[in-house]
């Protein structure tokens, strides 16, 4: 019976799916897979034929096996490997290619036979490449094929580099790459323009041949290509469809990754439910959506024709539903985000008491506070609270180059109105433009050139707090010590962090705390700064009793909002509202036009930030509740 229950709650999904808590747990066991494969070939006295991956998704299942090799004594020497790609061209020694990354996330720590290690040769003039795929094709073949291949999926579906429109049947072979995935590189090789147009890749064809398929995907950020390739259509315009057709291919996700595979995004079309408040309100909102009716409109016969008839016959009559659920959303909104004095607060999200709060805002970066809440940040100056905005970055690696050169004129020109000496100034400026002039990408910048990116940002930081109206004593800067690395690989979080962030709450004591609530991208500046948070929030907690009557509540950046289920705090903007949040945004000048880092989404964060705002209000609207002009939502975080 259990098997057949699974086997209904899995029908939708056209292969073998296993979902972990998380990427660690996950990763531990994949590397324990691998770990038991290459003992059995071991005791066989054979060697153990590897197709490997790169990028973050294995990163942890490297860490694994290193941790094996050392202190489980896993030994590698019959270990063969053969790397799934790498970009064209590309030399060995740049930390961009992907040799530099196994080197340093594998094989320097393991005692792998050099000789045994394939990567494809980004170097090779042109008319070579052909001729060295096909010999890598019959390495591969010679040895009997590859024993397990691992993979990781891009954006695009991509599998290794099999773009949109690749072959079931390719071999390995030199291809053009997405634009996407040139957008997702962007960060590593300093700006999209310099991540390389082709790539040598192994095929379709190549990875159907292992015996052992296992491809990997964590985070939310790749929760909608994961379900096309589990439970979409077979086709050429997401590759990683072609795994359906094998019978030796299996998924590891973690839960964020699988969030919405149907099992976990609608269990009620595959399963009874156990119905508790927060599956009612999804379903219900997602029912709403799929008939585009106002909530108060749903019929019992909707509810039976779309899954939720057990729902219906558990706590109908579904009008009361509808109701309650409608009530919930209700309450949500509230023009009062510090709460609403003398009032009774019982069905509001924020509490009446007290009714001036100390408000701390934390952006990770200097612009998340006005692009993700600018307009609830100006209504609780409005209102009188004491607020505070803590830039946790100094955002220095934002900054376009050509902006530091502009500002140091600035700087020499200023002091020479004033008659002063200007020589250790225009020193430094000329030591700066010789480095530009030469820099490679993604290269550190000097010091000098990474402080005066750093004053930029802090600039316009301070101006948007001043548009929204708070004091410069209420304005903190705390440049993080993981951030200043100088480099988009950040350093890792340390008591440093953590303490500086303690001692700036024991300082305002807040009452509510906002703080960027962005997880899809795990490797993100927004959830290492969330995580600082919360740590630091536990340890206060168990000598601070303020702490206990601290409220965190999580907002999303200018890219994607929470779902309408998830929202517990809806702060609707009038239009005047709109156009201040704007101005704010305005200030952030080396972010406007094009950020250095845009992601796939060109939009400026103005605009994004504005159509967002827009279309959560459209949704409530659509819902059956007020057309306000925009809003900002939030969910609040129980810790």
């Amino acid at each position: 019976m259990a098997r057949l229950n699974l086997l209904e709650e899995t029908r939708f999904e056209k292969l073998p799916v296993t979902v972990y808590p998380n990427q660690h747990i996950a990763s531990a066991k994949v590397a324990r897979i691998i770990a038991n494969l290459i003992l059995e070939k071991q005791k066989a006295g054979l060697p153990a034929v590897l197709g490997l991956a790169t990028g973050a998704t294995p990163v942890g299942v490297y860490k694994e096996l290193i941790r094996l090799h050392k202190e489980e004594a896993l030994s590698f020497k019959n270990v063969i490997t053969f790397n799934l790609d790498e970009y064209y061209p590309m030399k060995p020694t740049s930390v961009q290619s992907y040799v530099a990354f196994m080197n340093e996330n594998l094989f320097n720590h393991i005692d792998i036979d050099k000789n045994n290690i394939h990567i494809p040769d980004g170097t090779l003039a042109l008319e070579d490449i052909a001729a060295f795929c096909m010999a890598y094709e019959t390495k591969i073949s010679d040895l009997g094929g590859l024993d397990l291949q691992l993979l990781g999926i891009g954006r695009t579906g991509h599998i290794g580099f099999n773009e949109p429109g690749s072959a079931p049947n390719s071999g390995t072979r030199l291809v053009t790459l997405d634009d996407l995935t040139r957008s997702d590189a962007s960060r590593d090789f300093g700006g999209k323009g310099n991540v390389p147009v082709k790539a040598i890749t192994m095929g379709i064809g190549t990875i159907f041949k292992a015996r052992q398929i296992i491809l990997m995907a964590w985070s939310q950020k790749k929760a909608s290509i994961i379900k096309k390739a589990v439970e979409g259509e077979i086709s050429a315009e997401v590759p990683s469809t072609y795994l359906q057709l094998s019978d030796h291919v299996e998924f590891v996700l973690d839960e964020d990754a699988a969030s919405f595979l149907t099992r976990f995004d609608t269990p009620w079309l595959v399963k009874d439910c156990v119905w508790d408040d927060k599956l009612i309100k999804k379903a219900v909102i997602w029912l709403a959506n799929e008939l585009k009716k106002p909530i108060l409109k749903l019929t019992e016969e909707d509810y039976n024709n779309n899954g939720m008839a057990q729902l219906a016959v558990e706590r109908g009559p579904v009008y009361n539903i509808n109701i309650a659920i409608f009530n919930k959303l209700q309450a949500t909104i509230t023009g009062w985000p510090g709460g609403k004095p003398n009032e009774d607060d019982s069905q509001r999200p924020e509490r009446a008491v007290p009714a001036k709060k100390r408000s701390l805002i934390f952006s990770p970066h200097p612009d998340d506070d006005v692009i993700s809440m600018g307009g609830t940040f100006i209504r609780l100056v409005d209102q009188g609270h004491e607020v505070h905005v803590a830039y946790q970055t100094s955002g220095n690696t934002a900054v376009w180059d050509d902006d530091v050169l502009r500002y140091v004129e600035f700087s020499i020109d200023f002091n020479k109105s004033l008659g002063k000496d200007t020589s250790d100034l225009e020193r430094v400026y000329k030591q700066m433009t010789q480095f530009l002039e030469t820099k490679q990408p993604n290269e550190i910048d000097t010091l000098e050139i990474r402080n005066v990116k750093g004053y930029i940002r802090k600039s316009e930081a301070i101006a948007g707090a001043r548009y929204a109206g708070l004091k410069d004593e209420r304005i903190h800067f705390m440049a993080l010590p993981f951030y200043e690395s100088g480099k988009t690989t950040k350093n890792s979080v340390s008591d440093l962090d953590i303490n500086q962030t303690i001692a700036l709450l024991q300082e305002i004591k807040p009452h509510q705390i906002f703080a960027a609530g962005d997880f899809a991208d795990p490797h993100g500046t927004h959830i290492v700064c969330f995580k600082i948070i919360l740590e630091a929030l536990k340890r206060l907690k168990e000598t601070e009793s303020w702490v206990q009557d601290c409220w965190l509540w999580m907002y999303r950046g200018a890219w994607h909002e929470f779902e309408s289920h998830e929202i517990e705090m809806a702060v609707p903007l009038s239009p005047n509202e709109v156009e201040r949040k704007r101005q704010a945004i305005f200030k952030h000048q080396s972010q406007k036009d094009k950020p250095v880092f845009p992601g796939d989404d060109n939009r400026e964060f103005w605009v994004r930030a504005a159509e967002r705002n827009r279309e959560t209000a459209k949704k409530y609207d659509q819902l059956g509740l007020a057309d306000y002009e925009a809003m900002e939502a939030f969910v609040r975080y129980k810790f």
